[in-house]
C-alpha cells in the first residue's frame, strides 16, 4: 500500500493476495496500524502532497493528481482536514526548516495526526 498509494485502493484483492476476507483484512489491519486501509492510504497520500507541496514545483492540481486523487475537491477537503490548512496555502507556507534535514525525518517531522490520535489517553 505504501509502495503503490497512487493506485486504486482494492481491499480485496489486498485480502485475497494474504489469504484472507475482506472484512477479516481490514479488521486487521485496523488492529495492527490503528486505522481502517483507506484512513491509512489518505494519511500516505496526504504526506506524499506535503513533501511535494514543499518542494513548489508543481501546482496543486498536479500535486492531487500524482499523489492518486481523481478529484480536486476531494483532495483539498482531505487535505484541509488533516492538515487543518488547504494546499494551497500549505505550498505558500515557508518550509526552509525541512531543506536542512534528511526526507526521512522531514516526513517523521510532518507526519499527519488525525484528531483522534492528537488527544490524550484517558484510560485510568
Amino acid at each position: 500500500m505504501d509502495r503503490e498509494s497512487a493506485q486504486p485502493l482494492d481491499v480485496a484483492a489486498i485480502a485475497r493476495d494474504v489469504g484472507m476476507s475482506a472484512g477479516h483484512f481490514s479488521r486487521r489491519f485496523r488492529e495492527a496500524y490503528g486505522e481502517p486501509p483507506y484512513s491509512y492510504l489518505m494519511t500516505r497520500r496526504i504526506e506524499r502532497a506535503m513533501a511535494l507541496l514543499r518542494r513548489g514545483e508543481l501546482s496543486v492540481t498536479e500535486v492531487c493528481f500524482a499523489v492518486g486523487f481523481s478529484s480536486l475537491g476531494t483532495f483539498s477537503t482531505r487535505f484541509a482536514e488533516l492538515i487543518g490548512v488547504p494546499p494551497t496555502a500549505y505550498r505558500d507556507q515557508h518550509h526552509e526548516p525541512f531543506e536542512a534535514v534528511a526526507p526521512c525525518v522531514a516526513k517523521r517531522v510532518s507526519k499527519p495526526v488525525r484528531n483522534r490520535e492528537a488527544l490524550p489517553s484517558r484510560r485510568a
